[in-house]
C-alpha cells in the first residue's frame, strides 16, 4: 500500500527540501515521488525543489512540480501577480493520489508553513492534507526560537484533526550551541510528536551519491534511518 506524506515546516529556508530528499534517499529500494506543487522564486528551466531532491536522492525518485511562480513570495502572491492561476489543494490531491497509484512513497514538499497561502481563498498545504487524510512532518531549525514556532504548527495540526507524523532538525550545526542542544530534549515536547531525525548542516551541497548514502544516519528508525538522540 502506497504511503503519502507531506513535509512542511515552521517557515522558510530551514531544509525542507534537504529533509524530504533524506528521507527519499532512505527509502530506496522503494518507488518514490516527490510533488512540488508551487514553486516559487524560480524562472522556467531552472532545476527547483522537486529536482534537488532527486538529484540528491537518487535516480528511484520521481521529481513533479504543479506550478511555477517567478518571483520569490508565498504561492497566492506569486501566482497573483505573475497573472497565473494558483495552486488549489484538490489539485495537489489528485496529483499525489495519482502518483501513489505507480509509487511506493509520495512526498509533497510545502512551500514556507504549514499556513503559507496557496491561493486567495486562504487554502492551505493543511487542506490538502486534510483532503488526503495524510500524516505532516515537520521540519524545524535547530536554534533558539524553534520551540515556539513547533508548538504553534502542531497545534495549528491538532486544531484541524491532523497528524504530525514527526519534527526532523533542517540544519543541525556541526558544534550546536546551547540551545540547539537542549532543543533536542524539548522539540519532542513543543510538537507532541517525536524527533524524527536531524540532517546537518551543509548536507545539501554532498555530491548526490554520497548524500544517498548517508541519509539513514540522519533518520530516526520511524523513517527508514538509524539516527537516535543518543
Amino acid at each position: 500500500m502506497s504511503t503519502i506524506l507531506l513535509v512542511s515546516g515552521t517557515g522558510t529556508e530551514i531544509g525542507k527540501t534537504v529533509v524530504t530528499a533524506a528521507v527519499a534517499a532512505a527509502a530506496r529500494g522503494r518507488r518514490v515521488a516527490v510533488l512540488k506543487p508551487a514553486q516559487t522564486g524560480l524562472v522556467p528551466g531552472e532545476p527547483g525543489d522537486a529536482a534537488e531532491v532527486a538529484r540528491l536522492a537518487g535516480g528511484h525518485v520521481t521529481a513533479v512540480e504543479l506550478a511555477r511562480f517567478p518571483e520569490p513570495l508565498a504561492p497566492a502572491t506569486a501566482a497573483r501577480r505573475a497573472g497565473l492561476a494558483p495552486v488549489r489543494p484538490f489539485e495537489v490531491a489528485e496529483a499525489a493520489q495519482k502518483l501513489a497509484t505507480e509509487h511506493d512513497l509520495v512526498l509533497v514538499e510545502g512551500a514556507g508553513g504549514l499556513l503559507v497561502r496557496f491561493d486567495d481563498e486562504g487554502s492551505t498545504l493543511a487542506d490538502a492534507a486534510r483532503l488526503l487524510s495524510a500524516p505532516v512532518l515537520v521540519v524545524a531549525p535547530a536554534g533558539l526560537g524553534t520551540l515556539n514556532a513547533t508548538a504553534l504548527t502542531a497545534e495549528a495540526l491538532r486544531s484541524r484533526g491532523l497528524s504530525c507524523r514527526g519534527v526532523v532538525i533542517g540544519s543541525m550545526p556541526s558544534e550546536p550551541d546551547l540551545a540547539s542542544r537542549c532543543n533536542i530534549e524539548d522539540l519532542p515536547v513543543a510538537a507532541g510528536a517525536p524527533l524524527l531525525g536531524a540532517v546537518p548542516a551543509g548536507a545539501g551541497a554532498l555530491p548526490g551519491p554520497e548524500f544517498a548514502a548517508r541519509a539513514s544516519s540522519w533518520l530516526a528508525q520511524e523513517l527508514g534511518g538509524t539516527w537516535t538522540t543518543r
